[in-house]
C-alpha cells in the first residue's frame, strides 16, 4: 500500500469513527478564518487589533464599559512593511493622508508585533515630542548590541535609569556644546574648513563632496571627542572610516527581528553577528585611546582637575568617584558622538551644495552677500561673519525643511504609559514617531511646499526657528530629546558653506549636466548618489 493510499484510508476510518468531526471542524476553520481576517483588517493593523481585544476585556473586568475613554488613531490594515524601504518617509506621508477621521494628524500602523503611530502635523508632533510619556526610545537590537543603551541617544531618561541618562546630558552639554565650548572650538572649524578648501583646490576641479565633507566632518568630531588629529590617509584612519560606515549600515538597516521575536532570536538578517563583530573592534580601537589619555595624565602628575580644553575623553576620566564611568560605558559614549556629529554636517552640507549647483541664482545671491560682508578677496570667513549673513542661514534652513537629515527624526519614541495624543489614546508600549518631512511638504502649513525658496524666510516677516520650539521646522527634535549638538552642527554646517561659495563657483561635473536629487533613507536621509561637482575658484 502506497503512503497516499494509506492517508486517504486514514482519512475514511477517522471519519468512520467520528462522522460529527466535519460538521465540527468546518464551522471552527471559517471562524478562525474570519477572525484572522478580521484581525489583519483592523484599523492599525493587527498588532492594534491585539491590544483592542486585551483593552475591552480590560474594561469589562473592571465595570467601566460605560466609560467615555479615547480611541485609538485612525490607521491602516495589515502589516506595514514601508519601513522597510529606502522611502519610508514618503509612503508613511501618503498612508497618513489616505486614512479617514484626520489621519494624517495621527496615524497608527502595525510594524509586526510592533504598534505604531506617527505624526504628521506640527500640532500633534509637539505632544509627542514634548510629553513626559514619550521621553523614552525604544532600543533596537542593533542599538543593544553596538551598546548605544548606555549613551546618551538610547538609554533611558526617565525612571531608575533616568539618572545615567541626565549625567551623560549634563557633561555635554557644560563641556561640549555649551555657548563657551562652541566659541572656543570656532578656530578649530576655521582651520578644518581651511583645510577642505586645500584639498579641494589640490584635486584639479571635480569634487567629490560627499567624501570631502564626510572627511573633515569627522577630522572635527575626532578633534572635538578624543582631543586627536584624524588623518584619512593613516591606517588608524582608514580602520575608523571603515568602522564608521559599517556602524551607519548597521543602524539604519531595518530590522524584522525588532518586530518579530522569533526572526529576532534567529538572526536571519545577520545584524546581530555584525553587530558582535563590530563592537569588538570599536573596543580595541577607542579603549585604545583612552587608555593613552591615561597614561598621558599620569606622567603629567595626575589630575590637577582642569579637564584638557576641547577633549571629551579627559572630562570623563576626571569624574569624581560617584560619576565615575566604567570603561564600556565610555566607549559607548565616545563612539556615539563619533556617529551623531560625523553624520547629520556631512550628509547636510552634501544636499545643501547639490542645490547650490542646480540653483545659480541662490548660489550667485549668497555669493554677493559674502562677498558684501567679508570682501571679494579675504583669505578666509570666521564665525563672527555667519551672524552677519542672513540669507546664507535661510538656504540651510530651506535645506533642512526640504531635505531634513532625519525625515523621522532618526530614533523613534516609546510610550512608557498610556497617553493622549490630539484626542486619541497611544497605549503604553506604543512606538511613536513625527514625519517631519510630511509636515514640511504640507500646503498647510507651508506656502509652495515642493519649492526650493530661502527667501520664504525673509518673506514670512518672521523667525522660523530649527531649534525644536517652531514643530513646522524641527529638525533636530524637540522637548527632553532633542539633539544635544544642534547648536555645534549649525555652526559647523554655516561655516563650512561660507568658505566652501566664498572660495568657489559650483556647477555640474559635466557641462550643462544637473543633479540626482533621488534619495535613500538609511540611518539618515542621503542622496542616493553621491553629489560630484566642479568647483572653479573665485580669484
Amino acid at each position: 500500500m502506497d503512503a497516499a493510499t494509506l492517508t486517504t484510508s486514514t482519512q475514511d476510518y477517522l471519519l468512520f469513527l467520528f462522522p460529527a468531526a466535519t460538521t465540527v471542524l468546518s464551522p471552527l476553520l471559517a471562524v478562525l478564518l474570519l477572525a484572522a481576517s478580521l484581525i489583519w483588517l483592523f484599523p492599525g493593523g493587527p498588532a492594534w487589533a491585539v491590544h483592542a481585544i486585551i483593552f475591552r476585556l480590560r474594561l469589562r473586568l473592571r465595570l467601566r464599559a460605560g466609560t467615555n475613554t479615547p480611541t485609538p488613531p485612525p490607521g491602516a490594515p495589515g502589516v506595514l512593511t514601508a519601513l522597510a524601504g529606502p522611502a519610508a518617509h514618503r509612503a508613511l506621508a501618503s498612508l497618513s493622508r489616505s486614512l479617514p477621521g484626520g489621519g494624517a494628524a495621527l496615524s497608527a500602523f502595525s510594524v509586526g508585533l510592533t504598534r505604531l503611530v506617527v505624526a504628521s502635523r506640527p500640532d500633534t508632533a509637539r505632544e509627542l515630542l514634548s510629553g513626559a510619556a514619550f521621553a523614552d526610545r525604544p532600543v533596537k537590537d542593533a542599538a543593544r548590541e553596538l551598546l548605544f543603551h548606555r549613551a546618551m541617544g538610547f538609554a533611558p531618561s526617565s525612571g531608575g535609569g533616568g539618572g545615567y541618562w541626565r549625567a551623560l546630558r549634563r557633561l555635554s552639554s557644560a563641556y561640549l556644546f555649551s555657548p563657551r565650548s562652541l566659541a572656543a572650538s570656532a578656530p578649530r572649524r576655521a582651520a578644518i574648513g581651511e583645510r577642505m578648501l586645500r584639498r579641494i583646490s589640490a584635486g584639479g576641479g571635480e569634487v567629490a563632496m560627499r567624501r570631502v565633507l564626510h572627511e573633515a566632518s569627522l577630522e572635527h568630531v575626532m578633534a572635538t571627542v578624543f582631543g586627536a588629529r584624524y588623518d584619512p590617509e593613516s591606517p588608524e584612519g582608514v580602520e575608523l572610516e571603515e568602522m564608521v560606515k559599517e556602524g551607519y549600515e548597521l543602524l539604519g538597516v531595518f530590522n524584522w527581528g525588532d518586530h518579530l521575536p522569533l526572526l529576532g532570536w534567529l538572526d536571519l538578517q545577520g545584524v546581530r553577528r555584525r553587530c558582535r563583530s563590530l563592537v569588538a573592534r570599536v573596543n580595541v580601537f577607542v579603549g585604545r585611546i583612552i587608555e593613552e589619555h591615561r597614561q598621558k595624565k599620569k606622567k603629567s602628575g595626575g589630575d590637577n582637575g582642569e579637564p584638557a580644553a576641547g577633549d571629551f575623553v579627559d572630562v570623563l576620566l576626571g569624574l569624581e568617584s560617584e560619576e565615575k564611568l566604567s570603561d564600556s560605558d565610555m566607549i559607548a559614549v565616545l563612539w556615539e558622538m563619533i556617529f551623531r556629529g560625523t553624520d547629520t554636517v556631512a550628509i547636510l552640507l552634501e544636499w545643501v551644495m547639490a542645490r547650490m549647483v542646480l540653483h545659480r541664482d541662490i548660489q550667485s545671491k549668497a555669493q554677493a552677500e559674502l562677498d558684501a560682508v567679508v570682501g571679494a578677496a579675504a583669505s578666509s570667513v570666521s564665525d563672527a561673519d555667519v551672524s552677519r549673513l542672513p540669507y546664507l542661514q535661510h538656504i540651510v534652513k530651506e535645506t533642512l525643511r526640504v531635505h531634513p537629515p532625519g525625515p523621522l527624526l532618526s530614533w523613534a519614541r516609546l510610550a512608557t504609559r498610556d497617553a493622549v495624543v490630539g484626542g486619541h489614546l497611544v497605549p503604553a508600549g506604543t512606538t511613536a514617531m513625527v514625519n517631519m518631512w510630511a509636515i514640511a511638504r504640507d500646503p498647510a502649513v507651508w506656502a509652495e511646499p515642493e519649492a526650493f525658496r530661502p527667501e520664504r524666510f525673509e518673506e514670512e516677516g518672521e523667525d522660523v526657528s530649527v531649534m525644536g520650539g517652531d514643530l513646522r521646522l524641527a529638525p533636530f527634535g524637540a522637548g527632553r530629546r532633542v539633539c544635544p549638538g544642534k547648536a555645534m552642527a549649525l555652526a559647523t554646517v554655516h561655516l563650512w558653506l561660507a568658505q566652501l561659495l566664498h572660495r568657489f563657483e559650483w556647477a555640474p561635473a559635466v557641462e550643462g549636466g544637473g543633479v540626482d536629487l533621488s534619495e535613500r533613507l538609511g540611518m539618515s536621509l542621503e542622496m542616493e548618489k553621491p553629489l560630484v561637482c566642479r568647483a572653479t575658484p573665485r580669484w
